[in-house]
């Protein structure tokens, strides 16, 4: 019997070698799974993620696509009524035989439009008699200074530059001094 327990023991061997590799097996598939439903888990999050900032891109692209169609709705709506004014001199300087009364209510109106205007932050700009700055005025044309305190500085202005918000928003062309 020595022998058959040997070969008993010889067979064991082997099996109880290959229940050790099974475990080892079982263990390495067990790892293998885990890191594979990790990176299925990160895919997902991935796609969603990336499905989430294109969702945003295109909501905020067409909220901009909004915002920019009604952004001057307020302005207008503000001006229709200086709109109404300028019809109803129009109507009046037809039969009108007072031109007096016409200039004043022309005044009325542009008054209301200018201050309508700067409560929207238009605000004119006062070039007259200062200092050329490129920044600010765009020079049409120099001429002699007609004093030598005014070289270099603006003689006339053909037309208003204008800021919005503390925004040049257009540029004063000016006549300059040389």
């Amino acid at each position: 019997m020595s022998e058959q327990e040997n070969n008993n023991e010889t067979i064991q061997d082997p099996i109880e070698d290959n229940t050790a590799e099974n475990q080892e097996e079982t263990i390495e598939l067990s790892v293998e799974e885990k890191l594979s439903a990790e990176l299925a888990e990160a895919k997902d999050k991935y796609v969603r993620l990336s499905a989430e900032f294109d969702n945003y891109r295109k909501r905020t692209s067409k909220e901009r696509v909004e915002l920019i169609q009604s952004a001057g709705k307020d302005v207008i709506t503000k001006l229709l009524s200086t709109l109404d004014d300028f019809d109803r001199a129009l109507k009046a300087m037809e039969t009108a035989t007072d031109v007096e009364s016409v200039k004043t209510g022309i005044d009325i109106v542009n008054n209301k439009f200018r201050q309508t205007l700067e409560h929207q932050g238009l605000q004119e700009m006062d070039v007259l008699g200062k200092e050329f700055d490129a920044d600010l005025q765009e020079a049409i044309t120099a001429i002699p200074a007609p004093t030598p305190d005014l070289k270099n500085k603006i003689i006339d202005v053909i037309e208003k530059g204008y800021y919005l918000n503390d925004k040049v928003i257009r540029h004063a062309k000016v006549i300059i001094g040389q």
